[in-house]
């Protein structure tokens, strides 16, 4: 069993962190953090009971207990912002983008795909390749459903 992180909350804490799980509507991963610090405190839970009865990992066990250990009770609380990928797209290739899926689709297609607007957007501009989750979340942040019947773009309708 891994001592090396011992939590030792004060009464102070304890008792923000009992009220925060009693709270109603809570962020879970923070309702979670929460319950694995009251759990650990003063070591009156192992390692494996926690993980059970929180519905976590052990891994995420030990790096919060090592979070509030060596940063404190609020960093162990909130979690640091997720770094994510960058985005393939510039905003030049958005634009295009949107003004391939505002015009016509092309000869002998209907409406036009989230497959041909990549295969488009790829003969347009200087990406190699992007997904359709790509093309779907640009065009879903600029609330565009080029594959309707009906499509708004600008003041053409189609």
């Amino acid at each position: 069993m891994n001592r090396k992180y011992i939590v030792e909350l004060s009464a102070e804490e304890k008792c923000e962190l009992v009220n925060y799980c009693k709270k109603g509507m809570v962020n879970v991963r923070k309702y979670k953090r929460a319950a694995i610090l009251l759990k650990a405190d003063r070591c009156r839970y192992t390692t494996d009971q926690i993980c059970e009865a929180v519905q976590v990992s052990s891994s995420t066990v030990f790096r919060v207990k090592r979070q509030f250990v060596e940063d404190g009770l609020e960093a162990a609380l909130n979690e640091g912002a997720r770094s994510g990928a960058m985005r393939k797209t510039s905003a030049k290739d958005e634009v295009t983008l949107i003004a391939t899926a505002c015009s016509e689709p092309p000869t002998g297609h209907c409406r036009w795909t989230l497959a041909l607007l990549g295969e488009r957007l790829i003969t347009l501009t200087d990406l190699d390749s992007i997904s359709y989750e790509t093309v779907r979340r640009r065009l879903k942040e600029n609330a565009l459903k080029p594959w309707q019947k009906n499509v708004v773009c600008g003041d053409n309708r189609r």
